[in-house]
């Protein structure tokens, strides 16, 4: 069985319209996760547990798309 790994992360945002964190260094990462369905288990919990707070918000992130595309980019020589 192949491994596919998902990250759930999330924290309050400067406003509900824009995807952009109050305070980066206080980021709940909730956890990596071995599949999609775990990974989505755990997202939808802490959506549900901040539902009341409007500036509050969860992602679920593919790991594998991210791992691949860091090896598929030449480094920055500059």
């Amino acid at each position: 069985m192949s491994q596919h790994l998902h990250i759930v992360f999330g924290g309050e945002l400067e406003t509900p319209e824009r995807n952009v964190f109050k305070n980066p260094a206080d980021i709940h990462v909730v956890g990596i996760f071995p599949d999609r369905k775990s990974a989505y288990d755990a997202w939808k919990n802490e959506a549900q547990r901040t539902v009341d707070n409007a500036h509050m918000r969860y992602f679920l992130g593919d790991l594998e798309k991210l791992m691949d595309a860091s090896t598929s980019q030449p480094e920055d020589q500059g």
